[in-house]
């Protein structure tokens, strides 16, 4: 599953890890979002909030720029803890939606990979492009062990996607995310770092 190509450009940029923009396709790139984009970010949530709200958590669908530059700064700490972080995905030069490690820990060898998406630039494969990114980045650059992916067992796009990069169903968390007044079943997939390196791209 990999492209010579993309591995050879996360390795080069392994020393400041992803803090470049990363071409993926139909004139999209990936970068880092930072404190200082806290007004793009907040605008964007105005596009995409009513669409992601049911599948993400409540603290990421932020209303304001102020909520906006909370949730940035929460994931720059992380960052600097050398765990958590937060990319967006720009068409030509719009921020659409993004990608993160909602967890990451060198210590335990694991991550947790999680995405969005605004409604307008679903179709055309950005989602799965910079997840394999952050998947090569993590596996392959950094050596973890174990990469995750986590959504509502409804949510046939996320399914799909992690199907698509190759991970497994490892089971369901019943009734374990709870939206709206309704829990419901959290499907857990994940990927091993020997499966991920040997998976053609």
């Amino acid at each position: 599953m990999h492209s010579e190509a993309l591995v050879t450009y996360l390795v080069m940029y392994s020393e400041a890890p992803l803090l470049f923009s990363l071409p993926l396709r139909d004139g999209a790139h990936l970068a880092p979002l930072e404190i200082w984009h806290a007004e793009e970010f907040a605008a964007h949530m105005d596009r995409a909030r009513d669409h992601i709200r049911p599948w993400v958590g409540a603290s990421f669908v932020t209303t304001d720029v102020a909520g906006a530059r909370a949730t940035l700064t929460r994931y720059a700490e992380r960052q600097a803890a050398d765990g958590a972080r937060l990319y967006g995905i720009r068409r030509d030069e719009l921020l659409v939606g993004g990608v993160m490690f909602t967890d990451f820990s060198a210590a335990s060898g694991s991550c947790e990979v999680g995405c969005w998406l605004e409604p307008s630039a679903q179709g055309h494969g950005l989602i799965t492009a910079a997840c394999a990114a952050l998947l090569d980045w993590a596996l392959v650059t950094r050596g973890l062990h174990r990469a995750e992916w986590h959504c509502r067992a409804d949510n046939e796009r996320s399914a799909a996607v992690a199907k698509r990069l190759g991970m497994t169903l490892e089971g369901v968390r019943r009734e374990a995310w709870p939206y709206d007044g309704v829990r419901h079943d959290e499907q857990v997939w994940g990927v091993l770092g020997p499966e991920w390196r040997g998976l053609k791209r």
